[in-house]
């Protein structure tokens, strides 16, 4: 940074005092001419014009940031606050440690202790949004499951009783109704066009205070949850909390493009991870509860798993992307087509499948009874597969269909030896033909590298079946130049391809 100076002489050169006046300045050395006042005052005026100018740059880049303000205002009124309220079994009477077991002292607190009279309740609250001028209301399924009695309070403090007109538990979606005319309503954006880094903004009820507005950043998009198939979620960092359950997601736009839903906690508040679920979804959800009263999904009946760097590279894939078919369930929609155990799926209707979480939701929405195209990676080729979609199966159905399983008590270049498959093992493990069961594994060999245990079934190894130890020993001689090769496995949890490094 330059430091202006004043600059004089220590010789006073006066021109004629007819044609330059004297200016007497006082300063602690004398006397400055009026040309020394002239070029300091240019300077300082040249120093403030640098600082408003440096000012006015800052103010316009605080202008970039967002101003939800009128966001706000135009929004806030068709979020509502939904408190509910369940039945509880009778209370009992609370034992006093220390007195267990004292007659006298049991006796004096059932003489002078009131009973309960009639079951207790207990509330919650959450949030949800307005999407109908007569009373249509979206929140979380989870808000609302529990509730005997359901009650929203709009922005006006007034409250109605709502009613249940349908939930669905898979997307943790709930569509409500109360009595009411001509009802502020949100706008309806599009998730889809979501892109990480935007702006959102949430209104909503943490802990009860209504209408609260947080904002942040979207950080992920098509984000997978543990036990949440069907639901691709947007990740933000909005601060989330107990009470914001239901309420809207909104952009820039003040177009609402998801439902706040859940939290990633280890305290039970907000850590930084909210999830909300995309506005197509939930809308595509309300819509057939109203019109059927029940959600209906596609289903491909197949069951997945993610493609490794190690098993794209013995599957012949440069990059590793897709969903690798571990099994096909019987009399499902696969088994009905040309799908293979060991097929890569890479494209779901055109959509490109970077991981195995993403597929579920893309089937999800597929009309039952509607062909959909796969491209498939199958033998390191790409074909294209048709599979005649079907509804997916209600939750003890599905678990009647994947049938759970149990492990069954039970020299090569995987240093392993294998049996004859039992009718037992293969009825427990749901497998129809082929298989052979590891009797014994070394550690340190590939196969118990790469994870194979005593008691897993390989039914599979480089793509081609394994009925014996004599199918085994001539795939495996056939491995030569080989640096991995995927091998199926099944046991308890499941059918999964391991990927084994083949020794030189």
């Amino acid at each position: 940074m330059r430091t202006l100076r004043s600059t004089y002489s220590t010789h006073d050169i006066t021109p004629p005092r007819a044609t330059q006046p004297r200016i007497r300045t006082a300063n602690r050395q004398g006397l400055l001419s009026a040309e020394q006042v002239y070029r300091g005052a240019t300077m300082l005026g040249a120093l403030v014009l640098g600082v408003a100018l440096l000012v006015h740059a800052g103010a316009a880049k605080a202008v970039e940031l967002p101003d939800f303000r009128q966001l706000v205002k135009d929004n806030h009124k068709a979020v509502v606050n939904i408190s509910i309220t369940q039945a509880r079994e009778g209370a009992v009477r609370p034992a006093i440690p220390g007195i267990e077991g004292n007659e006298e002292l049991d006796d004096l607190l059932r003489r002078y202790q009131q009973p309960p009279r009639g079951p207790s309740e207990g509330s919650a609250t959450g949030s949800g949004f307005i999407i109908s001028p007569d009373g249509y209301i979206l929140t979380n399924n989870h808000v609302v499951e529990s509730a005997d009695q359901i009650t929203v309070r709009l922005h006006d403090r007034r409250q109605l009783n709502a009613q249940l007109i349908g939930t669905d538990p898979r997307s943790d979606v709930a569509v409500l109704k109360v009595e009411a005319d001509e009802l502020p309503v949100v706008s309806i954006g599009n998730s889809d066009d979501l892109e990480v880094g935007e702006w959102v903004l949430a209104i909503g009820s943490p802990f009860g205070f209504d209408f609260s507005v947080t904002a942040g950043i979207v950080s992920a998009t098509g984000r997978a949850l543990p036990n949440e198939s069907y639901v691709p979620f947007i990740q933000t960092d909005v601060a989330i909390n107990p009470g914001n359950s239901g309420g809207p997601l909104f952009n820039l736009a003040g177009d609402v493009i998801g439902i706040n839903s859940q939290i990633y906690s280890r305290t039970g508040s907000f850590m930084g991870l909210s999830f909300a679920i995309p506005i197509e979804l939930a809308i595509d959800v309300a819509n057939q509860i109203r019109q059927s009263g029940g959600v209906t999904r596609g289903w491909l009946g197949v069951i997945i798993q993610e493609v490794t760097m190690e098993l794209a590279q013995s599957f012949d894939m440069e990059l590793a992307h897709g969903a690798l078919v571990a099994r096909i369930l019987p009399d499902s929609p696969a088994a009905q087509s040309s799908l293979k155990v060991g097929d890569i799926i890479t494209h779901f209707e055109g959509t490109r499948i970077e991981r195995s979480s993403s597929l579920p939701p893309l089937v999800g929405r597929v009309p039952a009874n509607s062909d959909a195209n796969l491209k498939v990676v199958r033998d390191g080729l790409p074909i294209d597969v048709i599979v005649n979609i079907g509804e997916l199966p209600s939750d003890n159905d599905l678990r009647s269909s994947v049938n759970p399983q149990r492990r069954p008590a039970g020299d090569n270049a995987l240093k392993l030896t294998v049996k004859p498959l039992d009718a037992e093992t293969r009825e427990a493990l749901g497998i129809d033909r082929g298989g052979v069961l590891v009797a014994t594994v070394e550690e340190e060999g590939p196969a118990g590298k790469a994870g194979v245990v005593v008691g897993d079934v390989i039914s599979m190894v480089d793509n081609k079946p394994v009925d014996n130890g004599r199918e085994l020993a001539t795939v495996l001689s056939e491995m030569q130049g080989r640096r991995s090769v995927a091998v199926l496995v099944h046991r308890e949890d499941g059918p999964v391809f391991l990927a084994l490094q083949v020794p030189e």
